[in-house]
């Protein structure tokens, strides 16, 4: 153990505690699958639309218990945190790979949502380890760091569709036996490597902040190298070939192993560097650090400023660390939770009744619009990250009008969705799967910038609640409940739906929610725009904040 702790102090160590938890966000996006087996459970249990809708409902509400993964990050160990995700996503995806593949009988209702549940709460205790460590050991580059993981965790719905499409034909049992045995596997190794840094918190020189934008540059193209060969697959249709499906999955097994050669290339140039200190400065340095890392004569003037706050009880400003009950007094954190809603809860409904979306539709098949979304879901990711962060240092520009602007092309899509025409699902799929994207990717460094990274795990799980709660509202009685009033009843006690109408009228309010959240967003921007001024002028001196 002292070995692998060692090793998490060295730079490429570091890199390659980031690689494994790439890998780890590639098997975490199981949560956005539901609609490729979720057929099967109706067809097997003849469930109504509202009462499957319940089920994707009881999935979400898994991410609640998320706030036990952000209480544990504090708490625990990373390899802790990743074993517990890891054995519960075990336990859940694996009863419903029984049930599906008819092994045991369908379980009654209630033990279902315990299931689905279970398979949902394991992917927090997983994205809870992955962020709040690398967050932590790449502080000055939080845009980066979230936009590769949640690209990862975006691509990772397509790499288990498509897989499965390839290696198996959709078979919605072979699907679960997946979702239950990969990710505790790749847990497993990350357990191993991926582990807080002890150097970062410290200062970074100018050679190794150009060392790390040439990593992430890398891991970046490799990711973009990943979904461009996805998205190649699913539109040539090549998974009808059983020999050209395996020789898919063996370079895409070449493209997921390949960011790996990012730590080598830290380690080779570590050697040439020997007497130069691999060292990192936090982006917004807390009161609880600021002597270490500041001269003597400043530490004494925040010290100093530090007993006048607290004789005046002053709150901490917008970018300094925050206790959970700072966080939930501030506007900006309610702005920033509702308008999060509007997005991701929209999103989760497409995303949870894309099978019967398709259906309506008149398509046989839509695995393509499920993989299609997690691609260009990866896009939005990955891009806004990026992009968030270079805007940000050239000119200081709030990372959340960025959520805005997905925001309102949000809405566009769902309206182009709910007129039906020839072609608006696959559209709409593309649309709502970089606009779901950029969501997740801007929202979680945002979070980290306005309310500091010492209680960063619970913050981020509280944020997230929205994934449930949106779930509940938007794909649970929404969707559902209109769904079922345009419904037809079938024989085996469930009921159908096909026309552009069954739809319709849930696309039209969720494009009205998605204006909300615009407005929400460009009033968090205004909010901001003095912390993201800062925040431009510590990257450019490449000195921590006071």
């Amino acid at each position: 153990m002292d070995a692998l702790h060692g090793i998490a102090g060295t730079s490429w160590g570091k890199w390659l505690g980031f690689v494994t938890a790439v890998w780890v966000q590639c098997i975490s996006g199981n949560n956005y699958t539901f609609s490729n087996y979720s057929d099967a459970i109706k067809t097997l249990m003849g469930l109504t639309q509202l009462q499957l809708n319940s089920l994707s409902v009881a999935k979400d509400i898994g991410k609640a218990f998320g706030i036990l993964a952000g209480l544990a990050s504090d708490k625990l160990p990373t390899p802790v945190i990743l074993l517990i995700g890891s054995v519960e996503g075990l336990l859940g995806y694996g009863a419903q790979w029984l049930v599906v593949s008819k092994t045991i009988k369908p379980l009654p209702y209630w033990q279902m949502c315990v299931v689905l549940c279970m398979g949902g709460n394991s992917t927090t205790w997983m994205n809870t380890a992955v962020l709040v460590t690398c967050m932590r050991n790449f502080r000055r580059n939080r845009g980066p760091v979230s936009g590769i993981l949640k690209g990862y965790v975006g691509l990772s719905t397509a790499i288990f569709t498509d897989i499965c499409s390839a290696l198996f034909a959709d078979d919605p049992a072979s699907f679960l036996l997946m979702l239950s045995i990969v990710p505790a596997v790749v847990c497993g190794l990350a357990m191993l490597f991926l582990r807080e840094s002890p150097k970062s918190g410290e200062m970074q020189d100018e050679e190794s902040d150009r060392i790390d934008g040439r990593c992430f540059a890398a891991i970046n193209t490799l990711a973009v190298a990943i979904a461009v060969y996805l998205l190649g697959f699913d539109l040539t249709g090549l998974s009808s070939n059983k020999y050209v499906s395996k020789v898919f999955v063996a370079v895409l097994s070449i493209f997921l192993l390949s960011p790996a050669s990012v730590p080598i290339y830290v380690a080779i140039t570590g050697k040439k560097k020997k007497s130069e200190l691999d060292v990192e400065a936090p982006l917004l340095i807390s009161q609880d650090n600021t002597e270490t890392a500041a001269t003597t004569e400043a530490a004494a003037a925040v010290a100093e400023q530090a007993v006048e706050l607290d004789k005046v009880k002053k709150r901490p400003e917008i970018g300094e660390d925050h206790t959970i009950v700072e966080v939930v007094k501030t506007t900006e954190f309610w702005v920033l939770f509702v308008s999060f809603l509007c997005g991701v809860g929209t999103g989760l409904a497409v995303m949870n009744n894309l099978g019967q979306m398709g259906v309506a539709m008149g398509y046989s098949d839509v695995s393509i619009f499920v993989s299609m979304t997690s691609i260009w879901g990866f896009f939005g990711r990955i891009g806004s990250g990026t992009i968030s962060e270079h805007f940000i240092k050239k000119n200081g520009l709030p990372r959340p009008i960025w959520n805005a602007a997905s925001q309102i092309l949000m809405a566009i899509g769902y309206v182009v969705m709910a007129l039906a025409l020839p072609g608006s699902l696959f559209i709409g799929s593309i649309v709502v799967g970089i606009c779901y994207g950029v969501r997740l990717a801007v929202s979680v460094p945002t979070a980290s910038e306005l309310f500091g990274l010492k209680y960063y795990g619970l913050i981020y799980n509280i944020l997230i609640l929205n994934l449930p709660l949106g779930s509940f509202l938007f794909s649970g009685l929404l969707a559902g409940l209109l769904y079922d009033s345009q419904a037809t009843k079938t024989p085996d006690g469930g009921n159908t739906c096909v026309g552009a109408h069954c739809y319709r009228l849930v696309f039209i309010i969720m494009s009205f929610a998605c204006l909300v959240g615009f407005g929400l967003d460009l009033l968090l921007s205004y909010r901001t725009r003095t912390l993201y001024l800062k925040i431009q002028a510590s990257k450019r001196s490449q000195r921590p904040l006071k």
